[in-house]
């Protein structure tokens, strides 16, 4: 059914939420009208929100961008044959004419569109969501996963996903997680693992998830709370020692915390033929003797998003097994969304929180 307006909760001002309705856009060619199912929470938004990053789209604005749906209303002359579709929406949106685009670094596009900050005032804490037609990843038969739970794939696992590709990782390759038990980090332990990894080492200052992450993907743990870097590397090297793997090369570090403390210890564990991935954001600056890098023959390199023509691939995982979402999210009615923000801006959140429309 196509409604006569978009319900919606429009972040009017950094720091407040307004409930409101906004028209419906008449569709563009190749455009669809999507019916919002589920859309995730991400620390994203609440930089947005709470720390004044700045959106390309100014406020008034709806947030937003890990959202799953149905397409219910299409551009005739183009995209009609969506209509019914259940959709996963890519957080990132390439324009797919670009020379970045051309040459498969369309995540990075310089013309991007995502929901919920450059795409005009739309974004998934809403009903319905107008989207290019193009990107969208069709989900076909998702057996008994909940639609509103693939949501998170958009960005929250397809971010680790695209890390892991940006590191060439393989079968048979040995992993560290810098935040593994967090909303991102505990999906980067899955994709290793679900890749092929023959060692994932899971880092976190949250015991009991930490603890739980050793069920999914993590072969052993470190919580560094109270310990110095060095103390880490020793208990890193006992463990390797252990197990006969080696402690001072090759290993491929995926730093998902965004955090100077996180950021540091992964450089500190950096060493020879090594790769630091740098999977989160944060503000803060860290210092690094670059030629270590050259002495070390080790990569840094930095990733942002994934091109939605990997999209079907992480679906794919979600469905075999080899990455679990139940266990890592619960949905809530997005009425309840000041509630859930100041929640996760305190830290109170066990699971990634996937908010529903009841408007």
């Amino acid at each position: 059914m196509i409604p006569s307006t978009i319900k919606t909760w429009q972040m009017t001002v950094p720091g407040t939420l307004t409930k409101t309705e906004i028209p419906v856009p008449t569709l563009q060619p190749g455009e669809v009208l999507v019916e919002v199912k589920g859309c995730g929470v991400c620390h994203t938004d609440l930089s947005y929100f709470y720390m004044g990053v700045r959106t390309e789209q100014p406020p008034p604005l709806s947030l937003g961008h890990e959202i799953s749906g149905v397409v219910v209303a299409a551009h005739e002359a183009t995209a009609a044959g969506y209509i019914g579709k259940e959709v996963i929406i890519p957080a990132v949106l390439p324009c797919n004419k670009c020379e970045l685009c051309k040459t498969g670094r369309g995540n990075r596009c310089l013309a991007q569109k995502m929901p919920g900050n450059s795409m005009g005032i739309y974004g998934g804490y809403s009903s319905h969501i107008p989207v290019p037609a193009v990107d969208l990843c069709v989900v076909g038969n998702r057996g008994n996963v909940p639609l509103e739970h693939l949501s998170v794939i958009a960005d929250a696992v397809t971010t680790p996903y695209q890390a892991a590709r940006r590191a060439r990782l393989a079968p048979g390759d040995r992993v560290i997680v810098i935040g593994a038990a967090g909303g991102v980090g505990s999906f980067m332990t899955q994709v290793a693992k679900g890749m092929g990894a023959a060692a994932v080492i899971g880092i976190d200052i949250n015991e009991e998830k930490l603890e739980f992450m050793k069920g999914y993907g993590a072969d052993f743990t470190i919580n560094p709370k109270g310990k110095t870097a060095k103390e880490v590397k020793e208990a890193f090297k006992a463990w390797c020692k252990e197990k006969g793997l080696p402690s001072n090369y090759g290993w491929k570090i995926f730093e998902v915390t965004g955090t100077k403390p996180g950021q540091e210890l992964a450089l500190s564990l950096l060493s020879f033929t090594g790769m630091l991935m740098v999977v989160g954001y944060g503000t803060d600056e860290t210092s690094y003797m670059l030629s270590k890098l050259m002495a070390f023959d080790a990569e840094l390199i930095g990733t942002w998003g994934c091109p939605p023509e990997f999209y079907p691939q992480v679906l794919e995982m979600c469905l075999d097994g080899r990455i679990n979402l139940g266990p890592f999210v619960e949905t809530r009615p997005m009425s309840q969304i000041e509630q859930v923000f100041d929640e996760a801006h305190h830290g109170k959140l066990k699971r990634r929180v996937i908010l529903t429309p009841d408007f």
